[in-house]
């Protein structure tokens, strides 16, 4: 069983310490306060270590050094810190079987950035390793068949790991769900309802998100909508387990750890993202514009303008992953690229909705998406 084998270092710890005095005077738009995000690494830490590393003190401890390590990407990659967060990301996201499907810290491109490094710098073949697996799950973000199959992989990895722990059962089940999701195979389907099904399975803790929408396909299960026979018993025998516990069943979805520790709501107005430095508002702007001329029939002569808009949103979702608008400028984006069919509008289009369908997945533009209705 692998536990949380790694804490952050002395020399980091001065690092981040020192750089609370150059925080203010950062050119980049991120306003992370370093010392707060070491904190929180130490802090996760101690609690894991006291507690004895179950899982979600695995996950938290994870999500602490996901903040930490955008952070210096962003802002210090220059600084030793940066490698020592990089290594702790590969080896610490190892441990936890990272999936890009079942983590919801929408830094998909700090793991791949990280494991990169690690491959380019490390001289031990484990850690090497590691990094090539984890890569291989974040490249795998807009191959839907392959980034299921990891995340099923991944997710009973844990279970494995830790027999009976109620944070890995439904994770199992909601690595199934979303892969069926993202696939249209009703094969990952009827296994999330096989496994939600099984006695041990904590019916009681479904999520508000995906595990709703769980039941309402387990009671809109028959043959005639195309499901198999075992997935309609299946699905009753959910149904009456959910009905058992209910009143008592707990319907807060779970989030690891609070965002608004390093980072705000809403992108603030007068920041500017990407290789263009496009603001928010500039990038609804020119989005509109692009649209209004494609109403024209300028075709692909808007190829390039809407991949420099995209580039400012990607930016954008690195530094604020949580601003409340950010699916919806990832799929207006999406839909305008999509109006397009040179090569430089494809590449854009499958990059946004790769992001959007895996990382917001529950969001409504995702969903427009995933059920065709785009």
């Amino acid at each position: 069983m692998i536990r949380a084998f790694c804490k952050p270092s002395t020399t980091l710890a001065a690092l981040l310490l020192a750089l609370l005095a150059m925080t203010a005077s950062a050119n980049a738009a991120m306003v992370a306060d370093p010392g707060v995000l070491y904190k929180q690494m130490k802090d996760a830490y101690a609690k894991g270590d006291a507690a004895g590393w179950d899982f979600r003190s695995q996950e938290i401890y994870f999500a602490s050094i996901l903040n930490a390590g955008r952070a210096y990407s962003l802002q210090h990659p220059e600084m030793a810190a940066y490698g020592e967060l990089a290594n702790l990301t590969v080896q610490i996201g190892s441990g936890v079987h990272y999936s890009p499907l079942t983590n919801h810290d929408g830094a998909v491109w700090w793991v791949r950035e990280a494991a990169e490094y690690v491959i380019a710098h490390s001289q031990d073949p484990n850690e090497i390793s590691q990094a090539q697996a984890l890569l291989l799950r974040a490249n795998a973000e807009d191959d839907p068949t392959a980034l299921a199959k990891f995340a099923d992989t991944d997710a009973t990895a844990n279970v494995k790991d830790y027999p009976g722990n109620t944070d890995a059962l439904l994770q199992q089940v909601e690595a199934d769900w979303r892969a069926w999701l993202i696939t249209h195979d009703p094969s990952w389907r009827s296994l999330a309802l096989q496994r939600a099904a099984a006695p041990s399975f904590p019916v009681a803790h479904l999520p508000t998100n995906w595990g709703n929408e769980l039941l309402a396909s387990a009671n809109s299960a028959s043959t005639d909508r195309g499901y198999t026979e075992d997935d309609v018993k299946n699905a009753t025998t959910l149904i009456a387990r959910v009905k058992a516990v209910d009143p008592i069943r707990v319907i807060a979805t779970v989030i690891a750890v609070p965002h608004d520790v390093y980072l705000t709501t809403l992108a603030p107005a007068d920041e500017y993202f990407g290789k263009r430095e496009m603001s928010v508002l500039e990038v609804e702007n020119r989005l509109k514009h692009v649209n209004f001329m494609l109403d024209y029939k300028y075709g692909n002569r808007e190829s390039v303008e809407t991949a420099g808009v995209a580039d400012s949103i990607v930016n954008m979702q690195k530094v604020y992953p949580r601003d409340r608008d950010l699916p919806m400028l990832l799929y207006w984006c999406y839909t305008t690229a999509m109006r397009m069919d040179d090569d430089q509008a494809k590449k854009t289009a499958a990059h946004l909705k790769a992001v959007l369908t895996v990382e917001y997945q529950d969001s409504p533009e995702a969903r427009k998406i995933l059920n065709g209705t785009t």
